[in-house]
Order: C-alpha cells, then sequence, then structure tokens
C-alpha cells in the first residue's frame, strides 16, 4: 500500500488520491448494463434464464424458490448459525423500531389542520448479492426494515449457486424476516426483473440492496427511467476509511481495512493518520495479516487502489474525510466521541478501537446497507422510513379558508396563476354569500317575531 503525505499533494493529486477505482470502468459497465436490461425488458424469464445460465454457469428450470424449499433449507441449517441470524435480526429490529417515524397533525390556523401520514410502500424489491460471497446479513439489513414499515409485498432476489440453489443461510434469513417470494437472481438481470417485471418476477415500486459496479448502474438505469421504480440509494462496491493517532493499534487498523478489502477487487480501503510510524506500522501489517486470508487474491486487487495517506493533524484527516464521505468510517483514536463533532459526511460511524466495522456489517443493529461513491454527501443509510411514503393531508373549514385563502390569492396573483387564484375567491365568495343569506335570513325571522 502506498504511503502518501497529504500536504505534498497538489489539488490534482488529491483528488486523484480519493478518486474510486471504479469510475474508470464507467463506459464499458454502463453500455454493458443497458443491454442486459433491454434483453430482460425484451425477453422476460427466457432472457433471465440465458442471462443467468451464462454470467453464474446455473441452468434453472425454475426461477423462484418455493416456501417449502426455503423452509426445508433453513431446517438443515446448522443450530449456530441458524441461532446468530436470529439474534442479529433481534438487534436490528431494536435499533430501527425505535428510530420508526410517526405521523403527526397540527392546525396551522384556525379551522386548517395539516397531517402526514405515513404508508407502506406496496411492493418492495430486495437484492442480496452472492457473487464472491453468499451475505445472509443483508437479507436481514433489508428484511426486517421492511416487515417494520408493513409492505404488504416483499420480493427478494439473490444469485443461484452453480447447481441452481440459493444459499441456505440467505434463505434463512429470508424466512427470519418473513419473506416468502424468492427469486433465483443476481446482478443487473436480477435489477432488470424487479423494475420492469416478468411472467414470473413482479415489477416493484422501489429497489433495495447493495451490490458491485454493475448492479449500482443497473439501479441507476431503471430508476431514471420513465415509469421506473425508486431506489433505496447507490450502494456500490464496499469501502473504508479509518482514522487513526499515533495509539492506535495497527493490528487492529489492519485487521480493519482488509474486512472490507475481502470484499472484492472494487473495494477500497484508505487509512488517514497523523503519525507516519503507525502508516507503516500498518502496512506491514496489512502484509503479514493478507497472506493467511483465504480471499487473499481478492484483498490484494483491492489494496492495489488502496491507499495510506499521513496528514499533519487529525483535524486535517476528517477535512479528508468529509470530502471522501466514507461508507464506512472508523475513528481509532483516543477520544473518538471529540473527533465525531468534526463529522460532517459519512454513512456510518465506528467510534474507538474496540468497535470493528464488522460489528454494523453483521450484530449491533444498525444497517450495512450504506452510501458508497460519495454518496454520503447527500444521504444516510437504508432505514425503515425508505420502506414507507409520507403523505400529506389538510383540511380546511369554511372558517379556514377565510382565514388562509387571502394569502394565497396574493401569491397566485404574484405568479399569475389565475385559475389557481379562483379555485379559491370563488369559494369565499359563496362563503360571503352565505353569511349574506343567513343575515337576511335571520333578520326575516327577527320581523317575524
Amino acid at each position: 500500500m502506498n504511503i502518501l503525505t497529504w500536504a505534498q499533494l497538489d489539488e490534482q493529486a488529491r483528488a486523484d488520491t480519493l478518486r474510486r477505482a471504479t469510475a474508470a470502468a464507467g463506459a464499458e459497465v454502463t453500455a454493458g448494463v443497458a443491454a442486459i436490461l433491454e434483453q430482460v425488458r425484451t425477453g422476460g424469464d427466457a432472457a433471465l434464464r440465458a442471462l443467468t445460465s451464462r454470467l453464474d454457469g446455473a441452468d434453472l428450470t425454475d426461477l423462484e424458490v418455493g416456501v417449502a424449499a426455503r423452509d426445508a433449507a433453513v431446517a438443515d441449517l446448522q443450530p449456530e448459525l441458524l441461532a446468530a441470524i436470529r439474534e442479529a435480526a433481534g438487534r436490528i429490529q431494536t435499533f430501527h423500531e425505535a428510530g420508526m417515524q410517526t405521523g403527526y397533525s397540527v392546525e396551522t390556523a384556525p379551522g386548517v389542520v395539516c397531517e402526514r401520514v405515513v404508508r407502506p410502500i406496496r411492493r418492495v424489491g430486495l437484492y442480496v448479492p452472492a457473487g464472491s460471497a453468499p451475505l445472509p446479513s443483508t437479507a436481514l439489513m433489508l428484511g426486517v426494515p421492511a416487515q417494520l414499515a408493513g409492505c404488504p409485498e416483499v420480493v427478494l432476489c439473490t444469485p443461484p449457486r452453480p447447481d441452481g440453489t440459493a444459499d441456505p443461510a440467505v434463505l434463512a434469513a429470508a424466512a427470519e424476516c418473513g419473506i416468502e417470494r424468492i427469486l433465483l437472481l443476481g446482478g443487473a438481470q436480477a435489477i432488470a426483473a424487479m423494475a420492469y417485471g416478468t411472467e414470473t418476477v413482479p415489477a416493484c415500486d422501489k429497489l433495495f440492496g447493495p451490490g458491485n459496479a454493475w448492479v449500482t448502474e443497473a439501479k441507476r438505469q431503471v430508476s431514471t427511467a420513465e415509469g421506473g421504480p425508486g431506489i433505496d440509494m447507490p450502494a456500490g462496491p464496499s469501502e473504508v476509511m479509518v482514522i487513526a493517532d499515533a495509539r492506535a493499534d495497527a493490528e487492529f487498523v489492519a485487521a480493519d481495512l482488509l474486512s472490507q478489502a475481502e470484499h472484492g477487487p472494487d473495494s477500497q480501503v484508505i487509512l488517514v493518520t497523523d503519525s507516519r510510524d503507525l502508516a507503516e506500522a500498518v502496512a506491514a501489517q496489512v502484509e503479514k495479516q493478507v497472506a493467511s486470508l483465504p480471499r487473499a487474491d481478492t484483498a490484494r486487487k483491492a489494496l492495489a487502489a488502496s491507499r495510506l495517506i499521513v496528514t499533519d493533524s487529525l483535524a486535517s484527516a476528517v477535512e479528508v474525510a468529509n470530502d471522501y464521505a466514507p461508507e464506512h468510517l472508523i475513528l481509532s483514536v483516543s477520544e473518538p466521541r471529540e473527533l465525531l463533532a468534526d463529522v460532517e459526511r459519512a454513512g456510518s460511524v465506528f467510534l474507538g478501537g474496540m468497535t470493528p466495522e464488522t460489528l454494523g456489517d453483521y450484530c449491533s443493529g444498525t444497517n450495512h446497507v450504506l452510501p458508497t461513491a460519495g454518496a454520503a454527501r447527500f444521504t444516510g443509510g437504508v432505514n425503515v422510513s425508505a420502506f414507507q411514503i409520507a403523505m400529506t393531508v389538510q383540511q380546511a373549514t369554511p372558517a379556514g379558508l377565510e382565514a388562509v385563502g387571502p394569502c394565497a390569492v396574493v401569491l397566485s396573483e404574484a405568479e399569475q396563476l389565475h385559475a389557481h387564484q379562483r379555485a379559491v375567491t370563488r369559494r369565499l365568495d359563496r362563503i360571503a354569500s352565505w353569511r349574506r343569506e343567513g343575515l337576511q335570513a335571520a333578520r326575516r325571522s327577527e320581523v317575524d317575531r
């Protein structure tokens, strides 16, 4: 891993240092994804089978995993693994349930009531990667919030293994979340199927889940098409940035970097420290530890696009982090809470030397479906509200319309939208007429008496 001194880099060199490796493959990926989307859109299930055979090496008769097959796979799962899945699901539920949005109602003027009501999205599509490694944890991170939101229909896609079956742990996680529609589909073709719908796969209103550059690009393309589904966020190749001071444990820091590097060759890991000695110690530890990893080849490819950055101070290190807006940010420093106050942009933050990013990936309770590629500049991770829509509701009485209507009349006149204006003035005139008629009726009644 290259050790770079931040103060010696000019503006362009700094931008190059923080550039994600996947950016270079943009044009090729964009064109390839577009072709796959069109193939699925026009070819339906037949196209999905052909793409699955070519890209995943699995020849499928049935694209869907039946509930009986799901339950059988769960029954055969190692008890220790099943218990861990259920334990993690419980903590994820506890955390997400605490932050659920609620509706509210307020009277903004006498006779004018405005409300916000929350409704679940009718049909959501969840993507659970399993290309380089199955990710049952992702099924929990998506399935638990969807369940809490009360989504009536949940569709889950996960790539098949070469024998045409789904990973049993993924099925167990799906079962824990009450998910029954499970499709053996991966990559851009899975996104296309959930976006457009096929004979077997229903079209979904919103798509969720991380994936490689192809999955991320597919989500982007379908979400920008006319009538296309919404998406949670850009959630592409994994990335972690560690800010460490001189007292940080080089062994732990290296382990944190490698925990993300092993995700895939397009993952990116960065250390920012105010201690060159620590940077050198971490580099040595990375080399020592990577050699014993089962996924060493994958991790080494990711490390080739990663960086060790030495800054003049921890304050400068935080500035680098805010510019980068990492998916995961580990503050491996003596006083992490103090440093957190200056952190403005990150998907998820891990405080102190005893808080490995792995906890967030699996079982602390926070969500690991997080913004990548700098999207933490404008969005956060998945939560229950991502599976809901919030509608506003309002109701005005005649008195309420009289109270706020004149404001609308003036503003619509300023915008020269006279139909808008008359929708108010006609009603105000009618109310005035009612009042005159009521007064006249009262006067006639007085005379009659």
